[in-house]
């Protein structure tokens, strides 16, 4: 049996994981001082890439990090010669045959021995034969949990697999060979279903892993190309990735423009133009054009790598209804061994049948065996794991599929999460007879040469509309007044109203512009050229797409969406109106979230706290649950929290908790249904109305029912909505 779902079952990894992730939310939730840590090694990650910890490595087996030579040396730089051949990656190997299909090979080994052996009695063989047949059968269906059942019993465990083989000897012992050999015949074909089955959520893991390509074009000083092992590359050199070829490992683009179809890595469905300065990711798809690649991590810590560890930690990470099950177990099958042997032993000490009272209590050994206990919580919170992974949602942990169905209010912080986190420019408001294109031009020439996140936006908006900047010197930038350039326009600038007055301007004109566009929760700008004022420009952080109909999809799902920011009051009030949610908390800082959070627990229940994974780490550490975003852009949030947005697609939030949800329901439907069976045929047992080959059937079909249950968490899909998408802000109002 342990073979069918060994994956949800070795408590080694999970421990040391879930130590990790304790030692880490303990220093994230440390106070001001973890908050400075925090920020400080988020900084530091933006340039480095960071490692997975160490227990975290150690969840991928052996032979399947992507690491090079046995000796883990990333290769040298230069290959030999054009003529050297690349030396193959050491690939982990697919299993074989036999190591696929043994426990089917075997069962139908079983079957063919227990048919042989029926006809053999019914055509009047001599007994030897029959005999011959039935204990090739047992062979064939017993050998696996005959093997197993003793491994178990050397650490003192008493597992299903050794009752079924004590049932099967028992019914050898008092001449029942036929009734024993479709006992095994059965268990085996069990065991045989669940393999293939939970090995559907394994597929996930050696479909990713099978997405990297194993050489890469490395391009020398000189401009030719060499094909060399992906282990080979170092930070820094360059490779070469030509249209419809897959990027064999994370990097920047140098030069070249392309579409990348990130599909396999962040779950984005639309490809996404990359060019000069963007980064991509080892295992997508190349499209359009060819790409000169930087690399920025080595193949073993590329964000494939980082997912592959995080799957398959999270695949042997127990929820908590399964560790309290495998508990349970160790201690009811030991009681159904003693209840067995009594029910055995005290009837014969009042004179009953032997064999007839030796065969009920074997009956009742096989019937009260845990199969489909054991298996209700492994096979959904697997499926459910598997099929997220699948969509771009990493869940660290089987342990917070629970967790997630528990939670009842939905923190998110403002910037980066439920917006872009890059301002836009949205409105442009000329003064005294000006242009919208004068007032755009005298901006842009005055932020030409500035970094500033402001800045971006007003260039932005002007190239969006063909105004080209004028050439720009001196420039001069006043740290929270405004920046000002000379150009051949005259002096121009652009700032507060402080600033227009220091360049001799008058802003009396545009104080009523500035109130409305303030109170809108926008940040104004005055633009002009000399002591000309030539009018406003607002500039405002807009919702991310789709951020209204996940707030609306979670309100319909019972959850309660309440805001954290750091942000002005006044802004966070306009952003949450026009995403729906109605308590904002703003002003806050790193320790104000974690505050909060608790706060929130207390009144209203669980919490998951949504956030970018920088100042937001200590609510993310004492949250129910943290939800991360940005994975792709940032290696703090892979680990501080507990699931991780890879595509920073927020219209996912409503279908992890939906999945959540359904798979604890199935855990639990599973568990009343398995409960239920064996009530139902231990009492017939007890009463005498049950065959060993009825309750065997009885027995393993409700084990691969919960089993089949369980993975229509693989099948379950995103709800759609009609709402349509916010509309963007068209940037014109008020032109």
């Amino acid at each position: 049996m342990k073979e069918a779902f060994d994956v949800a079952r070795s408590p080694a990894v999970p421990e040391a994981v879930h130590d990790e992730q304790a030692t880490r939310r303990r220093a994230a939730a440390a106070g001001p001082a973890g908050v400075t840590g925090t920020g400080a090694s988020r900084a530091a990650g933006a340039e480095a890439p960071a490692a997975l910890p160490g227990p975290v490595r150690a969840a991928v087996p052996a032979g399947r990090e992507r690491a090079g030579t046995p000796g883990g040396s990333a290769g040298s730089g230069e290959a030999s010669g054009p003529a050297a051949a690349p030396r193959p990656r050491s690939r982990p190997e697919e299993p074989g045959f036999w190591a696929r299909h043994h426990l089917a090979v075997l069962t139908a080994a079983t079957l063919a021995c227990l048919l042989a052996g029926v006809a053999a009695e019914r055509l009047g063989a001599p007994p030897a034969a029959s005999l011959f047949f039935y204990v090739a059968s047992y062979l064939a269906g017993g050998t696996p949990a005959a093997l197993s059942g003793l491994a178990a019993l050397r650490q003192r465990v008493i597992d299903v697999d050794l009752l079924m083989v004590l049932a099967a000897l028992g019914a050898a012992g008092l001449g029942a060979w036929e009734e024993g050999a479709t006992l095994l015949f059965l268990f085996s074909l069990s065991n045989a279903l669940q393999s293939y089955a939970m090995d559907r959520t394994r597929r996930a893991i050696r479909a990713l892993m099978d997405l990297a390509p194993e050489t890469a074009r490395r391009l020398r000083p000189g401009g030719t190309e060499e094909e060399v092992p992906v282990e080979d590359l170092r930070v820094g050199d360059v490779i070469a990735v030509r249209p419809g070829e897959r990027i064999p490992i994370d990097g920047r683009v140098r030069a070249g423009r392309s579409t990348v179809d990130q599909a396999a890595i962040t779950g984005e469905s639309v490809p996404v133009a990359k060019g000069p300065g963007d980064e991509v990711f080892a295992g997508t798809m190349n499209q359009l054009g060819g790409l000169e690649v930087e690399v920025t991590r080595p193949a073993t810590d590329t964000m494939l790598a980082r997912i592959v560890a995080l799957v398959q930690a999270a695949q042997e990470d127990r929820s908590r209804t399964q560790r309290l099950i495998d508990r349970i177990e160790q201690v009811y099958a030991t009681a159904v061994v003693a209840v067995a042997a009594l029910a055995a032993g005290l009837p014969l000490l009042w004179g009953a049948d032997p064999a007839q009272t030796i065969y009920r209590a074997l009956v009742l050994m096989v019937v009260a065996s845990p199969c489909a206990v054991a298996i209700s919580a492994p096979a959904p919170v697997l499926s459910a794991v598997a099929n997220a992974a699948r969509r771009g949602i990493l869940l660290k942990g089987g342990r917070y599929v629970e967790e997630l169905a528990s939670v009842r209010v939905v923190a998110f912080d403002k910037t980066g999460t439920l917006t872009r986190g890059e301002p836009r420019v949205t409105d442009v408001v000329p003064l005294g007879g000006a242009t919208r294109e004068a007032v755009l031009q005298a901006a842009a020439t005055a932020e030409r040469l500035s970094e500033h996140p402001l800045a971006r936006a007003v260039l932005a908006a002007a190239a969006a509309e063909g105004i080209t900047p004028a050439e720009a010197e001196d420039a001069q930038a006043e740290p929270g007044f405004g920046v000002a350039a000379r150009s051949g326009l005259g002096l121009a600038w652009a700032g507060s109203p402080e600033f227009a007055r220091r360049h001799g301007a008058d802003p009396s004109a545009a104080e009523p512009v500035m109130e409305r566009l303030a109170r809108e929760g926008k940040t104004v700008l005055l633009a002009g050229v000399g002591p000309n004022l030539l009018g406003c420009i607002a500039v405002q952080d807009t919702p991310r797409p789709g951020a209204r109909e996940a707030v609306a999809a979670l309100r319909r799902a019972g959850l309660i969406p309440v805001m954290l920011t750091g942000d002005r009051p006044e802004v966070a009030r306009v952003i949450a109106a026009q995403l729906g949610i109605t308590e904002v908390r703003a002003g806050l800082l790193p320790e104000g979230k974690l505050q909060a959070v608790e706060e929130l627990s207390r009144t209203l229940g669980p919490v998951a706290m949504v956030g970018d994974g920088v100042n937001d780490a200590p609510a993310l550490a004492r949250a129910r649950v943290g939800i991360a975003m940005g994975a792709a852009g940032t290696d703090v949030a892979l680990e501080t929290a507990d699931v991780v947005l890879v595509s920073d697609e927020i219209e996912k939030l409503p279908f992890v908790f939906d999945l959540a949800r359904r798979a604890t329901r199935t855990i639990w439907q599973n568990l009343a249904f398995a409960l239920s069976v064996i009530v139902v045929l231990v009492s017939l047992t007890l009463v005498g109305r049950l065959e060993l080959a009825l309750g065997v059937l009885g027995h393993e079909g409700s084990t691969v029912l919960a089993m089949l249950n369980g993975l229509r968490m693989l099948a379950v899909r995103p709800a759609r909505h009609s709402a349509a998408a916010p509309a963007e802000v068209s940037g014109r109002t008020g032109s």
